[in-house]
């Protein structure tokens, strides 16, 4: 399953060799881990990692991309190969940018499929909810959703398509530390959805998580022949992976999902988070190894797609629609469907 096998190094002063056809690593000059290089599609660095120019030199032949982040899960660089996409359908991608009707129509869909799943998880946090106030203040958020969802055909333009994005991020963000155990709150209190870096421990969670799956709905986009820095919802900007990003809308909510888990069930409390200087939050570093375990197991799980009409490994979802964006960009008559869990 080529989106499960990624390797992720979080153990600082980590060092990465070649051996043969294997990535050996080591922490302290002793041999923790070997993995054959067949097995892999994917290494992801976070923080102080070495790695050998054989090896580098090796990953490239290899078709294995090097994607270095900080201890945040912020990117920083990505080391690949010769670009094997297809030229005609990356051609066909920037013609499409060029297009407003397609562009705000497929733009559309990244957001829908967004606004959608994180009303999902409302609802799910409303069922569950302890006290009637509470089930009650969630109800109104799923309605408000619901409201952001109908006004979306209206929009005519990416701006405003934008803004009713934002309002509901907004809206849900607001709600979403009710999701959270009573006693627990506290110790995640959360005021809206903060970044660069993260001000709370819950926004450091969210933002290490999405990281992860930005590195998968772009290395998706790639294994499709897609130009991940090309995008439609997000504007274009230097060093902006725009195309992942807009992949990527739909999953956030998974992230979500997993960083409500790992809280409520007392698996990170806040003894795993370190506040820097300066106001930031982040994770310490058996945390972090311990959420990368979590995510990738969580991506093991079987998902029902509903265009496919058959189970799929979560991990292996954003392949199928990165497979189906670059099937909408090829054919008038394919729109983007986004992914909706049900």
């Amino acid at each position: 399953m080529q989106l499960l096998n990624t390797l992720y190094l979080t153990t600082p002063e980590t060092y990465l060799r070649l051996d043969n056809d294997t990535v050996r690593v080591e922490v302290e000059r002793e041999t923790r881990l070997r993995v054959p290089l067949h097995h892999l599609t994917a290494v992801v660095c976070f923080g102080h990692i070495g790695l050998s120019a054989p090896l580098m030199h090796r990953l490239a032949e290899s078709g294995i991309a090097l994607v270095l982040l900080d201890n945040n899960g912020r990117f920083k660089a990505r080391l690949e190969g010769a670009v094997s996409g297809n030229v005609l359908l990356r051609q066909a991608q920037f013609q499409r940018v060029a297009d407003a009707a397609f562009t705000l129509d497929l733009a559309r869909a990244c957001v829908a499929g967004k606004i959608k799943n994180t009303r999902q998880v409302v609802q799910r946090g409303a069922r569950e909810a302890k006290s009637d106030a509470e089930a009650s203040t969630l109800a109104r958020l799923t309605d408000d959703l619901a409201a952001s969802l109908r006004a979306l055909p209206a929009a005519s333009s990416l701006d405003q398509l934008r803004g009713l994005e934002g309002e509901a991020a907004r809206q849900y963000f607001g709600g979403l530390s009710l999701l959270i155990r009573p006693e627990l709150r506290t110790s995640f209190a959360m005021d809206g959805r903060t970044r660069r870096p993260p001000r709370d421990r819950f926004n450091a969670l969210l933002s290490f998580l999405y990281a992860m799956w930005m590195n998968d709905c772009r290395s998706a986009l790639e294994v499709s022949g897609l130009d991940p820095q090309v995008g439609f919802l997000h504007a274009l900007r230097p060093g902006r992976a725009a195309l992942a990003l807009d992949l990527m809308e739909e999953f956030r909510p998974w992230a979500d999902r997993l960083a409500l888990t790992l809280i409520n069930r007392g698996q990170l409390t806040e003894r795993d988070f370190v506040l820097r200087e300066g106001g930031g939050v982040s994770l310490q570093p058996d945390a972090r190894k311990a959420v990368v375990v979590a995510y990738q197991e969580r991506k093991k799980d079987e998902i029902n797609h509903p265009l496919l009409a058959q189970p799929v490994a979560l991990g292996l979802v954003p392949l199928v629609q990165a497979r189906l964006m670059a099937r909408a960009v090829r054919d008038d008559a394919a729109p983007y469907v986004p992914f909706v869990a049900k």
